[in-house]
């Protein structure tokens, strides 16, 4: 299956997969900015920032407006709600799983404590 027809969680969750676009939406979440400044703190070329940004823009991640000459970007976080509710179901997992954890070392600290007192 390719990008283009991927459900839009995968899509999002591809988008998100490299630290480059993760840097960029970072970015955008302070504010909008051009591709000019998208691209400063990166090594590389501004069609190779365009590559990310068409990725982010196919994931939904971003919109890229008009203005006279310059296209800002902007963060769109409303794929990123599909992602949180994903991962939401394997945080309950953890919480329950480190509850436990703590209940049978809880078990194991209490039956430590008495053989403690009961050894002469």
């Amino acid at each position: 299956m390719n990008g283009t027809h991927a459900d839009p969680l995968s899509q999002t969750l591809a988008a998100l997969s490299d630290p480059t676009r993760r840097a960029i939406l970072a970015r955008l979440a302070l504010g909008e900015a051009t591709v000019t400044e998208l691209a400063k703190p990166f090594e590389m070329s501004l069609p190779g920032v365009s590559k990310h940004l068409r990725v982010l823009r196919r994931a939904g991640l971003i919109e890229q407006g008009r203005r006279a000459r310059w296209r800002p970007c902007r963060l769109d976080p409303g794929p990123l709600r599909g992602v949180a509710d994903w991962v939401e179901q394997f945080r309950r997992f953890w919480e329950e799983s480190f509850d436990r954890l703590d209940d049978y070392l809880e078990e194991l600290q209490a039956q430590e404590r008495n053989r403690d007192t009961t050894q002469p």
